[in-house]
């Protein structure tokens, strides 16, 4: 009976250590995203931030103007939002918490920052990462 127990409380430990190095790398890869969409804002191409958007019209984006629906529309609310170089400023990105909400389904809650000549802009996002096609993309932005 002893060697059942340990044999499963074995067993469990090794699926909980395999279970969080799948977290992790799930983790990882939203972490990544979010670094390069970081660096493509930076280098002034909002289409390759936008990459990382699931390209859908069933996209939501929630802004202070209410909600955007689908990629195309999210891009060229972006384009006329940030339509200079100086109005983009730097952006810094910080990752609050990451939440697993399924295999496929992570949740960001962050702030963002972006560092302009004349001010600092800055707020809060909820971020949904759906994991489509073996790629984490964005399903839904709600950023105030």
């Amino acid at each position: 009976m002893k060697n059942i127990f340990t044999s499963l409380t074995g067993l469990f430990f090794t699926f909980t250590i395999i279970a969080q190095k799948a977290e992790s790398k799930d983790f990882q890869a939203v972490r990544q995203v979010l670094a390069t969409q970081q660096a493509a804002w930076n280098e002034g191409n909002i289409e390759q931030f936008m990459q990382y958007y699931w390209q859908s019209p069933d996209l939501q984006f929630i802004g202070s103007n209410g909600v955007t629906y689908g990629w195309q529309n999210t891009l060229n609310r972006y384009k006329k939002t940030y339509s200079t170089r100086e109005l983009m400023g730097t952006l810094q990105f910080d990752i609050l918490n990451l939440n697993q909400r399924s295999k496929t389904v992570i949740s960001v809650v962050g702030k963002f920052t972006l560092i302009r000549k004349n001010d600092q802009p800055s707020g809060h996002f909820l971020l949904i990462f759906q994991k489509i096609k073996g790629k984490w993309v964005i399903v839904a932005d709600h950023t105030s």
